[in-house]
């Protein structure tokens, strides 16, 4: 009698969590040595409503896979007792070059800078440095060496240059963690004199008489790109209204624009957090959306606009020109506008937050600070009035 053959129980499996949003949670499912434990790997399956959609659902599918592969070898070389304490066998500078990211962390910006990061701590420790040698003062004399002696190939690092730096490193030791290799984030342990400090940012926007200057401007823009300027003015004037991204409105598309009982409100998932942001489209904002017309649901609803981010910053300049503004403004002031409007007109700071798609009501808060200045700065006119 022919025995059957037994299948070997797969030791780490993709399974998927339905949330109440309509997205699937994708997590591992780990059985080893008859012990079960799950890891979740805030990775997200969402509803395909466009070809972008499903793009987006196949970019994480393939990330999700690419880390439970690595598991399964970690797996098992740890029962073949290869490699019992990981962290003594993995070079630093390659773990920051090739561990696993998250579908938010698969940018081309972020591996540069993960890649500049492993230049630095290779000229801080070493090539031959291992994971485990990263303790409390390995990471408090990185953060020193960033912000003190290190040079780029334009010289010293900025304060803001040296953190993003850390943060790169950071982020590494946290998915090393994550993926069993070290115990722990060293990080954890330095205390604030120890980490680096960054001033606090500007943030560069409009008043509402600049605003009204840009709405008036007429730029002298070159023929050849007329269509591109002006669909970038458009732009930029309903993100004043709205405080879209740059990376969002450019991809917005007329499936993201809801409309119920009269009133539209854009849903987008927001390329930078991968969190869904709701906005109500104000009238303000509306009146400078293009006309949809014969449009289908997956045409962007901004198409003139040029593929060129820096192209997309000329034309923005030019008009901050035309309106006679000296700040240095970018796209992005928009929603610093859009954030200062809102907090001057009395809108309070949760619904701001929330209307901007912050994760942490704390960043919101830069822009009270704006608008407190702004109130302290009004009421000191009547210091000398008498």
């Amino acid at each position: 009698m022919a025995r059957k053959s037994l299948k070997a129980k797969e030791p780490v499996r993709l399974r998927f969590k339905q949330l109440a949003n309509g997205n699937k949670s994708i997590y591992l499912d780990i059985y080893q040595n008859g012990k079960r434990q799950y890891d979740f790997l805030k990775l997200y399956i969402i509803p395909e409503r466009t070809a972008t959609d499903r793009t987006q659902n196949e970019q994480t599918l393939r990330a999700a896979n690419a880390i439970k592969s690595q598991r399964v070898i970690e797996l098992a070389k740890g029962t073949a007792g290869l490699t019992p304490q990981q962290g003594n066998k993995i070079l630093l500078v390659e773990w920051l070059l090739n561990y696993p990211r998250t579908q938010a962390q698969q940018s081309n910006k972020l591996r540069l800078l993960d890649a500049a990061t492993a230049k630095a701590l290779e000229l801080f420790a070493g090539k031959s440095t291992k994971l485990a040698d990263a303790d409390r003062d390995f990471c408090a004399g990185f953060a020193h060496f960033l912000t003190n002696t290190y040079k780029g190939r334009t010289g010293a690092l900025t304060a803001s240059s040296a953190r993003a730096y850390y943060v790169r490193f950071v982020c590494a030791l946290n998915v090393a963690v994550r993926n069993g290799i070290i115990a722990q984030n060293p990080n954890t342990q330095l205390c604030s004199s120890d980490k680096i400090k960054v001033p606090a940012s500007q943030r560069c926007y409009l008043t509402k008489e600049e605003l009204q200057r840009v709405i008036e401007a007429q730029p002298d823009y070159d023929q050849r790109y007329m269509a591109a300027a002006q669909a970038t003015k458009q732009a930029f004037l309903f993100c004043c209204f709205c405080g879209l991204r740059i990376s969002d409105v450019r991809r917005l598309t007329w499936a993201n624009i809801a409309e119920s009982k009269g009133k539209k409100r854009i849903e987008i998932r927001m390329q930078k957090t991968q969190e869904m942001l709701y906005v109500p489209i104000s009238q303000q904002a509306q009146a400078y959306m293009p006309e949809r017309g014969a449009a289908a649901d997956g045409d962007k609803v901004f198409c003139n606009l040029a593929n060129s981010y820096e192209t997309i910053s000329a034309h923005v300049r030019q008009l901050a020109a035309a309106a006679g503004i000296n700040k240095h403004v970018t796209f992005h002031t928009a929603r610093h506008t859009f954030a200062t409007l809102l907090l001057t007109e009395g809108a309070d700071l949760y619904t701001t937050s929330k209307l901007l798609g912050h994760a942490d009501i704390t960043t919101t808060q830069i822009y009270a600070k704006i608008v407190d200045a702004k109130k302290q700065e009004a009421v000191s006119l009547l210091d000398n009035i008498f």
